[in-house]
């Protein structure tokens, strides 16, 4: 069952289910958890739908490891399209597409399979469900372009504004359903 669209929009959705946790994952840091807006009926609801209508056109949705996997199968679900998982290093079996990439204090990785999906030519939208400084994001899209996808657009439920993740990946077209 599909609950009812509320009478608020997603970024109120949202602002009232997240769930901020002081000093995680380390002192000095107030981690935004969007565990109580995906499992929330509602919650997930309008955003899947807001992810549903920026998607909308693309081949493919591609979700970034690990939470943006549950917001790429439900958007793919409801357009009708299929969905990718951009995973973490080491969790795929070969052969693999990889992407090195900087993160503040080290180096992480993310792959794709290097066979038995055709991303060639394909229209990709890629969902996240936080964009901070926008590296992960910013290897997703070279790491589909090195596949030959199209990377036409990605959004991410909340964007943390100050941290400059916008920058990395400009011009592409970034979507946000919320802003702190």
């Amino acid at each position: 069952m599909n609950p009812a669209r509320p009478a608020a929009g997603a970024a109120e959705v949202i602002a009232s289910l997240i769930r901020e946790v002081a000093d995680f994952p380390s002192p000095g840091i107030a981690f935004k958890d969007l565990t109580p807006v995906f499992a929330d009926a509602v919650g997930l609801s309008v955003v899947t739908e807001e992810l549903a209508r920026i998607a909308a056109g693309a081949d493919l949705v591609a979700g970034i490891d690990a939470r943006g996997f549950l917001l790429a199968g439900a958007v793919a679900d409801r357009l009708g399209v299929g969905a990718l998982a951009v995973r973490k290093g080491g969790k795929l079996p070969p052969p693999v597409l990889s992407e090195h990439y900087e993160l503040e204090y080290a180096t992480a990785v993310l792959e794709i399979p290097a066979s038995g999906i055709e991303l060639a030519g394909l229209k990709v939208v890629i969902l996240d469900d936080v964009l901070a400084t926008g590296g992960t994001l910013a290897a997703a899209c070279r790491l589909l372009h090195r596949a030959g996808a199209e990377v036409v657009a990605a959004a991410v439920v909340l964007e943390l504004a100050g941290l400059g993740g916008r920058a990395a990946v400009a011009p592409l077209r970034l979507e946000r359903l919320h802003q702190i």
